[in-house]
């Protein structure tokens, strides 16, 4: 997300569409206090601890208005910041540096605040065997952005779209006419390189899921003794996948089960924004 390739091919059309949401046919507030090309500089500043995420977003919305704006940049995304914290210095016409603030500042406190809340998971799963996943519960047009940002908090990103991989659920189980069948089915539909995943809901569904040859089985919504029980009857056949509100405050009762990940939905839509603002405008 911080390359220049990836935001211009996958980043930018969401960037500029946000940007038009904003700003229809002209910024009036800017436009009347500001009519004329003014250079400037702007602080960025850190309103509390967190983990950084989403610099290049910010950067981008700014160099969209301004491609003379410069970044004096104290900060990568990853980092640690701590509250009051003077991260980057923007540069630029003053005119650009206005109308694009909230816009910039919406992306990055709200990737910064994914990145925060997935870390604080993922320092609760440390030292277990199990990899902590987001979902596709993401807001629409910000998958790409939330999803990096659940990356930069150390978890990692189950499939990004549909296309990524066969996730076979109670709706399309049923509609088969059974996990067997659905799997057998899938199987003899997609290429070798993607993987099957079942939802499962209970032992049985997982003993039949397993014995159909399933590459992930997903345990929805068991307790945990039920889940390891689950595991016994899996036998490593496949992966094990837990699901089903999973959050910050509820995850210690999975760390000693023994799955292969756990998904939270929570990651990208419970997590707080993270406080950030642009201060000290002036002319330069």
């Amino acid at each position: 997300m911080n390359d220049p390739i990836t935001l211009k091919l996958n980043a930018d059309k969401y960037i500029m569409m946000a940007l038009e949401e904003d700003i229809t046919s002209e910024d009036i507030s800017t436009n009347s206090v500001m009519p004329e090309y003014q250079k400037g500089e702007v602080q960025l500043i850190c309103k509390q601890d967190g983990i950084i995420a989403g610099l290049g977003v910010f950067k981008r919305v700014f160099e969209l208005l301004d491609d003379t704006v410069e970044f004096e940049m104290n900060v990568k995304d990853g980092d640690e910041v701590k509250k009051g914290q003077l991260m980057a210095v923007v540069t630029g016409d003053i005119r650009a540096l206005l109308s694009g603030e909230r816009t910039a500042l919406n992306y990055l406190q709200r990737m910064s605040g994914i990145a925060t809340y997935t870390n604080s998971i993922v320092k609760l799963l440390a030292g277990s065997k199990t990899t902590l996943l987001d979902t596709r519960k993401t807001t629409p047009n910000m998958r790409i952005f939330e999803k990096y940002a659940v990356k930069v908090g150390g978890a990692t990103n189950h499939r990004y779209n549909l296309s990524d991989a066969v996730m076979l659920k109670d709706n399309h189980i049923g509609a088969a006419g059974g996990i067997t069948e659905a799997v057998k089915r899938a199987r003899a539909y997609v290429s070798f390189v993607n993987k099957i995943e079942v939802e499962v809901e209970n032992i049985d569904m997982a003993r039949e899921a397993a014995e159909a040859g399933a590459d992930i089985i997903m345990l929805d919504n068991m307790t945990p003794e039920q889940m390891k029980e689950a595991i016994k009857v899996i036998d490593g056949r496949a992966l094990t996948e837990c699901s089903g509100n999973v959050t910050k405050e509820n995850i210690k009762n999975i760390i000693d089960v023994g799955v292969d990940y756990v998904s939270s939905g929570a990651l990208t839509h419970s997590a707080p924004i993270m406080d950030i603002s642009l201060k000290n405008l002036h002319a330069i």
